[in-house]
């Protein structure tokens, strides 16, 4: 980073910590300057009108994070996501990109551990066992690798992370440039991490939940629901940065878009929620929890309507395709490393030609079945339908096979096509509903352009 650009850095940093509502503008006007290849001008531009306009719901997001959560909070964030992982990284991931003809990610999620306290229905985190785990030294080895190529989100997941916490602190401690994030079921957080979260600065949380209090302990076990709540209630009062992450199924899709479940929500000091569908991956899914074509136009719906409406920022998965541009796997925008450190193309996807203890990072990601994503992606051109196993089933089917990529279930090695024949009805009945949904994207994005001509 030049001189200049510290500078700027600096000043964002100091604004925040002085009346940062007031200096929004100023703030906005740095940013653009900060992105000096012009990467994000839109994104700058529409966040500063949002923000600015007091009338807007992101205005009334802004205050009341600036209200509620630690300042030491925010200036980490800003610091390490917004300008770290975000505007400094695109540079220098594709000239990466253009030398070496790979993807080079925006975040790298990995498994700490394969343990976990709870034994939820339909998880395929224990296909891999329980006892695998990254070393701290592994851990800190993927970031080293991971900066050299421009990556500075890193996201757990597990098994349940924060069986692994002190590591993970230890973690973040080391790389204060980065910005962490895990998914949790939150039964391990205690005043002690909440200390710890405020004394590193760049490391937040999301916690699992599945609705209600029934919905939840269904799949997580009877008890579970108090003890999210409970953890909720704990990072509320140390002024920390977390929000909630739900997998929507069959039985539970109306009960996690209700306004009153956000509403909770929101009420409890969330700032964001991760919305996944549910995937029947490994020897023991069930194909009844599998949601329903109507059910994920809901959950498009639903999640739009929201992010209009509520001061959260709601996040769909799948049905965000449209701004993403499709599947962000395989390295495009994300990978996963697994507790065995074998490197897959998505949490959801286990096959792999590599194993991070054998390979580097860079080396990873130029493996064939990295190659087949880059060249595949998108795999349909309704971005509604971005996933290759869950809406183009026969796209992975002919990845793997091509790549010649092992399934990387421990306990039961899973065969593509077999994993394959799981989705293919749901992605059948999927398509015209999704086409239906594109086909309205496509005429507004046509009225807005005629607008603004």
């Amino acid at each position: 980073m030049s001189r200049i650009q510290r500078t700027a850095v600096n000043w964002i940093l100091d604004y925040i910590s002085t009346d940062p509502m007031e200096k929004l503008p100023k703030m906005f006007d740095l940013a653009e300057k900060l992105d000096r290849g012009k990467h994000y001008t839109k994104e700058i531009r529409v966040m500063r009108d949002a923000l600015t306009d007091e009338e807007n719901i992101w205005h009334t997001f802004t205050k009341n994070l600036i209200a509620e959560v630690d300042t030491r909070i925010i200036k980490k964030f800003v610091e390490c996501f917004l300008i770290n992982s975000n505007l400094k990284r695109v540079e220098v991931a594709r000239s990466i990109e253009a030398k070496y003809d790979c993807n080079v990610p925006w975040a790298i999620l990995m498994d700490p551990t394969s343990a976990c306290n709870l034994h939820c229905t339909g998880c395929w985190a224990a296909q891999y066992g329980g006892k695998l785990n990254l070393s701290y030294e592994t851990l800190d080895s993927i970031c080293r690798q991971g900066k050299e190529l421009g990556v500075r989100f890193y996201i757990f997941s597990g098994g349940e992370p924060l069986v692994r916490k002190h590591d993970v602190i230890k973690l973040c401690e080391a790389h204060q440039d980065c910005y962490f994030f895990a998914f949790t079921n939150g039964t391990l957080v205690d005043d002690e991490l909440c200390r710890e979260m405020l004394r590193v600065g760049n490391f937040a949380l999301a916690f699992s939940i599945e609705g209600d209090e029934k919905a939840t302990d269904m799949r997580r076990g009877e008890g579970t629901y108090r003890k999210v709540i409970e953890a909720m209630e704990r990072m509320k009062k140390h002024r920390l940065l977390f929000g909630y992450s739900t997998c929507y199924h069959r039985y539970n899709t109306e009960s996690v878009g209700s306004d009153e479940f956000v509403d909770d929500m929101i009420s409890r000091g969330c700032r964001f929620s991760w919305n996944f569908t549910y995937m029947p991956v490994g020897k023991d899914a069930r194909l009844d929890l599998l949601a329903t074509p109507e059910q994920r136009a809901y959950m498009y719906r639903r999640v739009r309507e929201i992010r209009s409406t509520k001061p959260i920022f709601a996040m769909d998965f799948w049905n965000d395709g449209e701004y993403t541009g499709g599947c962000i796997a395989g390295g495009r925008n994300y990978l996963h490393i697994n507790a065995a450190g074998d490197v897959e193309p998505c949490a959801f996807i286990h096959y792999s030609n590599v194993n991070i203890h054998d390979v580097t990072l860079l080396e990873a990601l130029q493996s064939p079945l990295f190659k087949a994503y880059r060249r595949n992606a998108p795999f349909n051109s309704n971005h509604l339908r971005p996933c290759p196993l869950l809406d183009n089933p026969e796209m992975l089917s002919a990845m793997v096979k091509e790549s010649g990529a092992k399934s990387t279930e421990m306990e039961a090695p899973e065969d593509v096509d077999v994993l394959t024949a799981k989705t293919a009805q749901a992605a059948a009945n999927w398509a015209p509903v999704a086409d239906g949904l594109w086909a309205e994207h496509l005429a507004k994005q046509q009225v807005a352009a005629s607008q603004t001509k």
